[in-house]
Formats: structure tokens, sequence, C-alpha cells
């Protein structure tokens, strides 16, 4: 996978575009990670039946970062995400949301009237900062995504946290990908959502138009699975989560095969 660049009116952004023509599918990636996280999409069948196109949020892989800390917010980088489809002329995609990045896609889904569905996975819809324990398991590493400056060993224990219990972390992209990401991009979304400074996700899901595929690992180290039960999502597809066995935080990863058939029905089924 090698990295394009798209100049936007106030951005440079990194993305990564897969050889297939079908329909378009935008993979966001999540915090303090890149595009890259997608590479098992891209080097199987989906991506080259699929346009599959992966960005680089600001701060982050090869994009530049936001010129101001402030900007690192759910809204901040809603609006690169609807940028960068209208950019790319396909504002009528599946986008994909991976953990942050499901969040920023629940976010964007008002500037994107012509997306034909969602997908988020490691993402419980948030409606207010008091709400977060509800949503996640008890985990120390949450903390270490918030901090400005980590260490090594701090980004060795908050990949690890996206994984399956005893799954082996990856180098690249993983670890490479926490340690090169800007600092201000955790502090900067710390801010933003002690401040409650985005959209109610749980509102958005109650109305959404459009079909809302959620997947969830088995083996989150992370994500409360219990939580979704409370939600009323009426455009849910198959109208359940879909459990991934073997899987934690990012699946997409992890089982690949499964993420990428329950992705792929998706397609088909919209």
């Amino acid at each position: 996978m090698q990295p394009k660049m798209l100049q936007l009116p106030l951005q440079k952004i990194a993305y990564y575009e897969s050889y297939g023509t079908g329909k378009p599918i935008i993979l966001i990636h999540g915090n303090s990670s890149s595009g890259l996280s997608y590479q098992k999409q891209f080097n199987s069948p989906l991506g080259a039946k699929y346009r599959l196109i992966a960005i680089d949020l600001p701060g982050h892989g090869y994009s530049e970062p936001f010129a101001e800390m402030s900007a690192y917010s759910i809204p901040g980088y809603a609006a690169v995400v609807a940028a960068t489809a209208e950019a790319l002329d396909v504002q009528d995609a599946i986008f994909v949301g991976s953990s942050l990045g499901g969040h920023i896609i629940l976010e964007a889904q008002s500037q994107l009237p012509q997306a034909q569905g969602l997908v988020i996975f490691g993402t419980p819809p948030l409606a207010t900062v008091l709400a977060i324990e509800e949503l996640f398991l008890p985990n120390e590493a949450l903390k270490i995504g918030f901090k400005a400056d980590i260490s090594v060993e701090e980004a060795q224990a908050y990949a690890t946290s996206f994984f399956a219990p005893g799954v082996p972390v990856p180098q690249t992209p993983f670890i490479n990908d926490i340690l090169r990401t800007d600092g201000k991009a955790r502090a900067g979304l710390a801010a933003s959502v002690t401040q409650n400074a985005y959209e109610d996700e749980v509102e958005i899901v109650a109305n959404l138009p459009i079909p809302l595929a959620i997947f969830h690992g088995q083996e989150e180290q992370l994500v409360n699975e219990l939580y979704f039960d409370k939600l009323t999502i009426p455009t849910l597809w198959q109208n359940q989560v879909q459990v991934i066995a073997g899987a934690g935080h990012v699946p997409h990863w992890e089982t690949p095969e499964r993420f990428n058939e329950l992705l792929e029905n998706f397609m088909m089924s919209v």
C-alpha cells in the first residue's frame, strides 16, 4: 500500500486506494492508527472487487497535523472525512469506521446525505461523557489514548488492548502508528470529549435514515457488548450486532476473512 496525497482547502490528507473498481468503501481508522490498519482488506478479494479508500486522519500516518489542537475533535475529523469524500467524488460510498473512526462517521453522516450505509466496530455510540463507564470495560490502557506524550511501553500496552487476550501485537503498523501520531491529536480529542463537543450519537443511531451495521469482537478488552442492548437502532443491519469470534477491538486485522465476508454481505444488501 502506497499513500496518495490529497490537498483539501485547509489540509493535506494521505489516503490509500485499492485497484478494485466496484462500489466505493471509505475506511476510517481509530485513534493513533492509520489507513495501513486496513491492509488485510486491500490485500484480499474485497480490495480487488471494490474501490477501497482508507484515509489517514490529520496528525496520523502520512497526513498533515491540524494547525490548531482544538481541531482535533470528532467534528473536526468528520469535516475532513466529508471533504475528502467530496474531493474524491465518493459521497455515495459505504463508510466504515473503526473505534474513533466509527464515532467520526456517525458525526459525519449529516454531511454525507448520499451515503449508502455505515459500518462501525469498536464504537459504542456516545451521548455524553458521563456515560463513558457504561460504554467501556475497565481497562487502564484506555487512558493512554488521551495522553499527548507516551512511552514505548505505553504504546505497547495501548496496542495490546486492541487485540484479543494473549494475541501478539504487530510492531507494524499498530505500535509504529501509535508512536508517530501527533500527541496533540490525543490531547485534543480528550479535551473535546470532556467538553461533550460532538453530536449525541445515541440520538443519531435512533434516527439514522440508512442501514447501520455494527461488528463486535467477542474477545473485546475495551468495549462493553451489553451496552448495545440499551440502544434503539431501527436501521440496524440484520436486527442484531454481528459478534465476531476470536477477535478483539480490531477484527479487520485479527479475523480478516470473517470481517471481509460480513462487510461484503452488507455491501450486497444495501
